[in-house]
């Protein structure tokens, strides 16, 4: 075993420039597999998913960098900066270019994102074996790998906690690649002053790292108007709102009086025919309880069911909880969107709390006459949780006496076994069921789900200004013709969540799910 060499002042300050920039890399590299997986999730669907096999992806890619690192030779210095400057190119453009291919359609997109990540993943996984590589004079082995690795897991620790809290909601997904992108350009342009005397001629070098510099910084500069353009391509009308939140990627669209609202890509509501589901969701079961003072909403953070129950002056308190204050902040401040739902959210009946549905409910011991569960359908496991046993049971010890819950329940036309899994799910939980389904233009067929501990009774009477429900025709949403009829299914269970994966499986290659 050779023994490292005597430190001196200037090979400490020569390690501690290097064991900086593993910080500095080891962050970009770990930005570039969260942009990806972020981003195949937003444009894909199922976050779950998309994070296992763009990470799984992403980490073998690593894995085969590190091995064809000991195929790299000649000056090594050189050949970290060659690759450093690749991987802010690559790394920080990979947002930008897959966004624009899937807005215009440039070929199979899932084939381009995993073609991306892998290619990013391996310039990444060489990174760090050329620093220890060129640190291994230096350093004693055991120093080396014990710092080269602390550095890296402290930057990847930095990362994970910035990129959820700040990156993505502040600086949004193509900007944060970019940024960093440039960071891994800065490191080469470091590392060529840091070893000048170990170079041999770097003018090359130097004027390549000044045009990564440059595209980089241009890109950065014009991130919002290449975001808008792509956006152009993917939405017929005019954005007239658009937004990352932390949770979701948060689109407004108009043209003419027609206002819609996109959440990750996904039609949530069109202004022309919203009415139809909002009427459905609410009155069937709220006009059946004179007795109700106090309702619960659960999602629902655009307020369009809110202002469906405000039209019962009965009602003293209603209970909005939304998991993303973005939602809930636009629709209480934007003029369009306030008039959209009578400015329900700022009515002083109302209180928004922007918190974990199954959490605020786990916390609080609030009993109310009438529920609602507006969520997004059980695309992915974090929303199927939403619609399992363990969910419902939680849901039933906030009925009052008497007390009923309105569950949306995607389509029993599109998503017949779907749809009828949340119904045996409902019972499963002990509750009596009234499975019912309303034509919404948007969306087709849209199914709904009465429930309670005693069996729901029908309303005599729905409140004035009604567009779409009439006390004739409510009976015929409680009957369900032969291609959307009973079908027998096993309950949601937490430890299973079979409801995502029927509900993937029912609605794959069908367009505009709500």
């Amino acid at each position: 075993m050779t023994a490292s060499a005597p430190s001196t002042p200037s090979t400490t300050r020569t390690r501690h420039a290097l064991l900086a920039s593993v910080f500095v890399i080891a962050s970009c590299g770990l930005v570039y597999e969260l942009v990806a997986a972020a981003l195949a999730s937003y444009l894909l669907g199922d976050s779950i998913t998309q994070f296992s096999t763009v990470i799984g992806a992403y980490l073998f890619a690593m894995g085969l960098g590190s091995w064809l690192s000991r195929f790299v030779g000649g000056n090594l210095v050189r050949r970290f900066v060659e690759i450093e400057l690749a991987v802010g190119v690559v790394g920080g453009f990979t947002a930008a270019a897959l966004f624009l291919a899937f807005a215009a359609q440039a070929g199979p997109f899932r084939a381009l994102l995993y073609l991306a990540v892998l290619a990013v993943g391996v310039l990444v996984g060489l990174e760090i074996p050329l620093v220890m590589r060129i640190l291994k004079r230096e350093v004693a082995f055991k120093d080396l790998v014990s710092q080269v690795l602390a550095v890296d897991y402290l930057g990847a620790l930095a990362v994970s906690l910035l990129f959820p809290l700040l990156l993505a909601p502040w600086l949004g997904l193509m900007r944060t690649g970019l940024l960093f992108g440039l960071f891994n350009v800065g490191v080469a342009i470091f590392a060529l002053s840091l070893f000048r005397a170990q170079l041999v001629s770097v003018r090359g070098l130097r004027a390549t790292a000044a045009v990564c510099f440059a595209l980089l910084g241009g890109g950065l500069a014009l991130a919002g108007q290449v975001s808008d353009m792509a956006e152009s391509w993917i939405y017929a009308d005019k954005i007239i709102y658009a937004q990352n939140s932390p949770y979701q990627r948060i689109v407004v669209t108009r043209w003419r009086d027609d206002v819609r609202l996109f959440l990750n890509q996904n039609l949530q509501f069109s202004s022309k025919d919203e009415y139809r589901y909002h009427e459905a969701l609410i009155h069937p079961g709220l006009a059946a309880l004179p007795q109700a003072r106090r309702v619960l909403v659960l999602g629902g953070g655009d307020g369009l069911a809110v202002r469906e129950i405000l039209r019962y002056p009965q009602i003293t308190s209603v209970t909005l909880v939304d998991l993303d204050p973005a939602m809930t902040q636009i629709f209480s401040t934007a003029p369009l969107l306030r008039q959209l739902n009578d400015n329900a959210l700022n009515d002083k009946r109302v209180t928004v709390v922007n918190d974990d549905a199954a959490r605020w409910l786990e916390e609080h011991a609030d009993v109310f006459d009438f529920i609602v569960a507006d969520f997004p359908d059980p695309s992915n496991f974090s929303l199927g949780k939403l619609y399992s046993t363990g969910f419902y049971r939680l849901l039933q010890r906030h009925l009052a006496p008497g007390g009923r819950l309105a569950v949306q329940a995607t389509s029993p036309f599109y998503a017949r076994r779907s749809f009828w899994t949340i119904v045996a799910t409902l019972r499963a939980a002990g509750l009596q069921t009234s499975p019912y389904h309303a034509l919404v233009p948007s969306f087709g067929e849209w199914g709904y789900v009465l429930a309670g501990v005693e069996p729901a009774v029908p309303p005599a009477v729905y409140p004035p200004g009604l567009r779409f429900l009439t006390i004739e025709g409510t009976p015929d949403l409680f009957r369900f013709p032969a291609d959307m009829e009973y079908l027998p299914m096993e309950p949601n269970r937490l430890n299973e969540q079979s409801l995502v994966r029927i509900f993937e499986q029912e609605w794959h290659g069908v367009a505009g799910n709500h």
